[in-house]
């Protein structure tokens, strides 16, 4: 209960509040709570369908606005190169292209897929 304040305290003096009750926690049982009837909580399985393709060899050619522009060749051989400005850009273009004749991945593949047509 709150007392006066005597008149030498400036502050009133006030009696502790009760102290705080102890409830027992139910144990969690079925859906989470916030969760509708009818929603899946699990997460489903990618509906993409795959086909077994995969990429081999990319060429990847940034020409910047006002800029030098620049090439990547990279395949799953090991194949990985890089050129800088327009003549050498041009060359590793055509060089890619001549690799995916050539590259022993490609090569093993289309050999094998015309043994199984014929």
């Amino acid at each position: 209960m709150n007392t006066p304040p005597s008149p030498k305290s400036l502050t009133p003096t006030t009696s502790s509040p009760p102290a705080a009750e102890l409830r027992s926690v139910r144990p969690a049982v079925g859906a989470p709570m916030g969760v509708a009837e009818g929603v899946p909580t699990a997460v489903l399985p990618d509906q993409q369908i795959v086909d077994g393709r995969h990429v081999t060899a990319w060429l990847t050619i940034r020409v910047p606005r006002k800029g030098t522009p620049t090439a990547s060749s990279w395949c799953a051989c090991g194949r990985d190169l890089f050129a800088s400005g327009h003549a050498k850009v041009l060359a590793l273009s055509e060089d890619h292209t001549a690799h995916r004749d050539a590259c022993p991945l490609r090569t093993s593949d289309t050999a094998s897929e015309g043994r199984a047509a014929a």
